[in-house]
C-alpha cells in the first residue's frame, strides 16, 4: 500500500517541493524520510510544512546558488584516473563513484559526496566516459572521465577521443587477410613462367 509524503525538495520523476505524492513504503522509509527529503503526509506535518515553507524555500534557493557556483567550476572538466589494465583495455578492478569523487577532490580541490556522482555501474575499461554530477536537485553538470594506464596514454586518448587499446579482433582479421593475400600471390603463376605463356 503506497505511503503519502510531502516533498521537502524537488525529486526527479517524483515532484517539486511541497507536492504530496504517493510512493512505495520502502522508498519512503529507507531513502526519502532518513535523507530528510520528505515528511509523512499527516495533518500535523502538512501544517508544519506550510508554516516552514518560506524558510525551506529560502534554504533551497541558497543551496541552489552555491551548487551553481560549483557547477561553473566543474562544467566540461576533464578528470584523469590512472589504473592498471590489460592490453585489451579491461581494468584490473573498476572505477566507482568513490574513485571519481576522490579524483575530483585531489585534482580540482572540489569536494563532492560520492552519492552526487550519477554512475549506474562501475567502469571496467579504459577510455573516455561522460559522467553526470548532481550538485542539487535542480543543478546537474557533466564531466569527462579519462581512465588510462599512464599520463601519456591519457593525453593520447584525450587527443584522439578514443580508448588506447589493442583491438585483437581487428588485428586478427587484418593478419588473416594479409596471410590469405600472400598465399594467393604465392600460388598464382608468375608472368614469365611457362604456365603463364600457355
Amino acid at each position: 500500500m503506497p505511503t503519502e509524503i510531502i516533498l521537502l525538495e524537488r525529486i526527479e520523476r517524483l515532484g517539486k517541493m511541497g507536492d504530496v505524492v504517493k510512493v512505495k513504503p520502502g522508498y519512503a522509509r529507507n531513502f526519502l524520510l532518513p535523507q530528510r527529503k520528505a515528511l509523512r503526509a499527516t495533518k500535523e506535518n502538512i501544517s508544519y510544512f506550510e508554516g516552514q515553507r518560506k524558510v525551506l524555500e529560502a534554504q533551497n534557493v541558497e543551496r541552489k546558488a552555491e551548487a551553481q557556483k560549483i557547477a561553473g567550476k566543474l562544467e566540461g572538466l576533464k578528470v584523469m584516473i590512472i589504473r592498471q589494465a590489460s592490453e585489451a583495455g579491461s581494468l584490473y578492478g573498476s572505477v566507482a563513484s568513490r574513485d571519481i569523487a576522490d579524483a575530483l577532490a585531489s585534482g580540482s580541490q572540489i569536494t563532492i559526496a560520492r552519492n552526487q556522482v550519477d554512475l549506474n555501474d562501475a567502469i571496467k575499461s579504459i577510455g573516455l566516459f561522460p559522467v553526470k554530477i548532481t550538485l542539487h536537485p535542480e543543478v546537474k553538470v557533466q564531466i569527462t572521465l579519462n581512465i588510462a594506464r599512464s599520463a601519456a596514454e591519457a593525453a593520447t586518448q584525450e587527443k584522439t577521443g578514443k580508448a588506447a587499446i589493442v583491438d585483437y579482433k581487428a588485428d586478427g582479421k587484418k593478419a588473416a587477410k594479409e596471410q590469405a593475400e600472400a598465399a594467393l600471390a604465392a600460388s598464382a603463376p608468375e608472368a614469365g613462367s611457362e604456365e603463364a605463356v600457355a
